[in-house]
């Protein structure tokens, strides 16, 4: 009898993580089974954005990882970024001077962190 609980709990345990595995694969590692919408920038103009700056992110795994940042940035006033998940950098374009703890604040409120910050 004792045997037969443990492995109905094995079996539920099982079940449980190849559904969590399916979900990863169809939303991404931290979608939570929504896929992320993007913020779209109206103005995309780069001559409007004078300041520019490449960003290096730490702790993006999946395309829903690439939207948070993109959209945390995107959605600060004067910003307009384009995040690239394979290289885990972030170009970011600026109206005004942009400082980097601005950038860190707005990164890491997303749980990402940041490395390097360099002129693009």
């Amino acid at each position: 009898m004792g045997t037969m609980v443990i492995l109905a709990l094995l079996a539920v345990a099982v079940v449980l993580a190849v559904r969590h595995f399916i979900g990863t694969l169809a939303h991404g590692c931290c979608g939570g089974g929504e896929a992320v919408r993007p913020v779209r920038v109206r103005d995309r103009d780069p001559a409007h954005y004078p300041y520019a700056v490449r960003v290096e992110i730490g702790g993006m795994t999946c395309r829903n990882c690439r939207l948070r940042v993109e959209n945390a940035l995107n959605s600060e006033e004067g910003l307009w970024a384009r995040v690239d998940l394979a290289a885990g950098s972030a170009l970011v374009r600026s109206r005004h001077p942009l400082s980097e703890e601005r950038l860190r604040l707005v990164i890491g409120r997303e749980g990402y962190t940041v490395g390097a910050i360099t002129p693009a």
